[in-house]
């Protein structure tokens, strides 16, 4: 497969680049900073330099040319402000759906967050900062306007809390989970598993659990679409 991974330098996306291209397959990893590009190259992408808080749909969508998926896994990052939460994690999200349907790419994954829900239609959850809510708020954003695409076939995945411990091989995914954690690297391996099953129109969230990841994904392809868990903006 060619695969465009937006926000390629993050630690999820890094992970499953080296994923992707162990196993043969082509990686173009959009980045912001051009002082990334080696660290994606020993990841074994190629990188693409654009930003995507300024960048043209036409300009993103040349680099989507040829693409069998689109990933997003940027993010504003720790330090950042409401205003930013928005532009990266909706508007930029937002703009690559853009350029997919340009290109004519179907198939995109975006990496959401455990949480979105609890900001559903305006409500704000008691003790949480002006920043994170925020971040939830620009991350359903996301998810309704992609979900309410046609012309892709988008699939939501909500990570619990991300660790940096080794990945077990074994998650708890489905619609709706109780709040949990979970590493980087199973993550990343959910993300590979999802490109070749496909659940188009799924909302998924993920912790760690005791089913293996090709269990846990076969499971949500066999109810392909809405019924494993779309969300209806």
């Amino acid at each position: 497969m060619r695969i465009v991974l937006a926000g390629a330098h993050g630690q999820i996306a890094r992970r499953l680049t080296r994923l992707l291209a162990a196993r043969g397959d082509t990686v173009l990893g959009i980045v912001r900073n051009p002082d990334h590009e080696p660290d994606l190259r020993a990841d074994g992408a190629d990188p693409v330099v654009l930003d995507l808080e300024s960048a043209s749909v036409d300009e993103v969508a040349g680099a989507l040319a040829a693409a069998d998926a689109v990933v997003f896994a940027a993010g504003a990052g720790p330090g950042s402000g409401p205003d930013r939460k928005d532009t990266v994690d909706r508007g930029a999200a937002v703009l690559l759906a853009d350029a997919a349907e340009r290109a004519g790419v179907q198939r995109y994954l975006l990496v959401s967050s455990m949480g979105v829900d609890s900001v559903a239609g305006g409500r704000r959850p008691e003790g949480m900062d002006d920043v994170f809510t925020a971040y939830l708020q620009a991350k359903l954003a996301a998810e309704q306007d992609l979900l309410g695409r046609s012309a892709l076939r988008t699939t939501v995945l909500r990570p619990g809390g991300l660790t940096d411990d080794a990945g077990t091989g074994r998650v708890t995914l489905q619609r709706s989970v109780d709040m949990g954690r979970v590493p980087r690297d199973d993550v990343a391996a959910v993300l590979v598993a999802l490109l070749d099953a496909g659940a188009d129109g799924a909302v998924l969230e993920l912790v760690a659990g005791d089913t293996t990841i090709d269990e846990a994904v076969a499971d949500v392809a066999r109810g392909n679409g809405p019924a494993a868990g779309g969300n209806t903006p």
